[in-house]
């Protein structure tokens, strides 16, 4: 064997840098849990790719550990309890372990001899969750790289057992539709625009001032989208919706589909885990009603990115979404084995993903997931608290999840002063490192956005970011310095 190709599938080179880049990942856990390093080391994107392009250009070294080191100081620290940014988990250590496990094993899922022990591990762990979701003794599902193709992949699933013909097969000219609240995640947009629904088959349904769809226009829409020859095939209600951490009434909206016989999907990527807490269930209460349910389990179930659950009511409906013939995968294409993935994802060559979650069941039972989702719902309530006490300060909503979403007003009154001056506290906060947090438009108007995703981030944490909002709200208002 070449000696560069021996060298590099050594087990003792393996051995030698696996156990260095363990001490190194641990030293990075310590450092981050403490914030003894920032959240970030922030660079613009264009300083970023030019230190990498010299990078690139340096002889190779046989010690991969300072690229190693370099790609982490130069990385966003989720671990940092001040990270409280986007809807990305710090993974639990062991999932992350087992990511290298299955990354070295590198077993696909399409076919059941390439993925035995990582199907089996998706039968279980959809049943798991589908139970907890109290989906009925029917129920099954699927695990995908996720939220966008997890919704894709119900929606065509719900077309597939509503279109009076086999899409699939004959394609269709049909005007499909689906109705969603205006304050849904884009990707339920991106899914309907794939599927060739176009801006007329996308119906949104106004929000409540909580941000909820109102769903009392339900019936009203469906009649107008029926007057313009649509036809509704499935409503998507949000649990919860991206911007602010709000719920739809599922309730109200499973009596809807019930009753003119539509397909029910519940957007559950964030939210639907509060199912698993005694104490947060009542936020989903109806989606155990739903034809169809997504959960990422890389927000707020601690697992590393992508790991996605597509649950059916009846799990014999997943098998309607693809119906393709591949001789060299699967002698009969239409038989409803579970074993063989591919017959019912997206992926061919599917990562072990189901190992991830599988391991820390296992390892830690499922009351972990109960405990994370306590203690980050409970966290932004009090976090909320926080912020009604503090005079300059405006709550945007009263958070129903971990989503909390607010801004510095201090003695301005002018919407356009307030919407720059919360831009520029976001863009200061970015680049001074020591918490990352981000912004969104609500009704037209900027608002600072915290998600809470780190169960290391406390009370203390939250009372010194607003203080730091604080000064600098007020800072920059002395300074007359509200400029993008």
């Amino acid at each position: 064997m070449n000696e560069r190709l021996h060298t590099a599938y050594s087990p003792e080179t393996f051995r030698a840098q696996a156990h260095a880049l363990v001490d190194v990942l641990a030293d990075h856990l310590a450092q981050a849990e403490t914030g003894q390093q920032p959240t970030l080391n922030y660079l613009d994107p264009d300083d970023q790719l030019a230190y990498w392009q010299a990078d690139f250009k340096k002889p190779v070294n046989a010690d991969p550990l300072p690229l190693l080191r370099d790609m982490i100081g130069r990385s966003i620290h989720l671990h940092n309890p001040k990270f409280m940014g986007h809807q990305v988990t710090p993974p639990l250590p062991l999932a992350a372990l087992t990511g290298l496990l299955t990354g070295l094993l590198n077993q696909g899922m399409a076919v059941y001899e390439m993925g035995m022990t990582a199907n089996a591990f998706e039968r279980i762990v959809t049943h798991w969750l589908a139970g907890r979701l109290s989906l009925g003794s029917e129920a099954g599902g699927l695990l995908t790289s996720g939220g966008t193709l997890a919704n894709l992949t119900a929606l065509l699933t719900a077309r597939a057992v509503a279109a009076p013909t086999d899409v699939w097969e004959n394609g269709t000219s049909d005007r499909l539709a689906i109705m969603v609240s205006d304050e849904a995640h884009y990707c339920v947009d991106r899914a309907a625009r794939i599927m060739g629904l176009g801006t007329d088959g996308i119906i949104k349904i106004p929000t409540n001032d909580r941000f909820q769809m109102q769903t009392e226009l339900l019936e009203p829409y469906l009649e107008q989208a029926k007057a313009r020859g649509l036809t509704v095939f499935a409503v998507v209600g949000s649990a919860c919706s991206t911007s602010t951490g709000s719920y739809d009434n599922l309730m109200a909206i499973a009596d809807f589909c019930t009753k003119h016989n539509i397909w029910f999907h519940a957007d559950g990527a964030h939210g639907g885990v509060a199912a698993l807490s005694d104490t947060y269930r009542p936020l989903v209460q109806g989606i155990e009603r739903a034809d169809s349910v997504v959960v990422d389990f890389h927000k707020m179930m601690m697992i590393p990115a992508l790991v996605t659950a597509v649950l059916y009511k009846r799990d014999t409906d997943s098998y309607r979404t693809f119906q393709q013939k591949a001789q060299y995968l699967w002698a009969d294409a239409n038989a409803k084995d579970w074993f063989n993935s591919g017959k019912r994802a997206f992926e061919c060559t599917k990562l072990m993903m189901s190992a991830k979650v599988y391991a820390v069941l296992r390892t830690y039972g499922d009351e972990i997931f109960t405990e994370n989702v306590d203690t980050l719902y409970g966290l932004a309530r009090r976090f909320a608290g926080q912020i009604q006490q503090r005079a300059g300060f405006e709550l945007a909503v009263e958070p129903e999840s971990n989503i909390v979403c607010f801004r510095y007003v201090g003695d301005l009154t002018d919407p356009g002063q307030l919407d720059d001056l919360n831009n520029q506290i976001r863009r200061q906060l970015l680049r001074d490192g020591q918490f990352y947090i981000v912004q969104t438009t609500l009704r037209g108007r900027v608002y600072l956005r915290v998600s809470l995703m780190n169960p290391l981030t406390t009370d203390d944490h939250l009372a010194t970011l607003l203080t730091e909002v604080e000064r600098l709200g007020r800072a920059f208002s002395k300074k007359d310095a509200i400029v993008l």
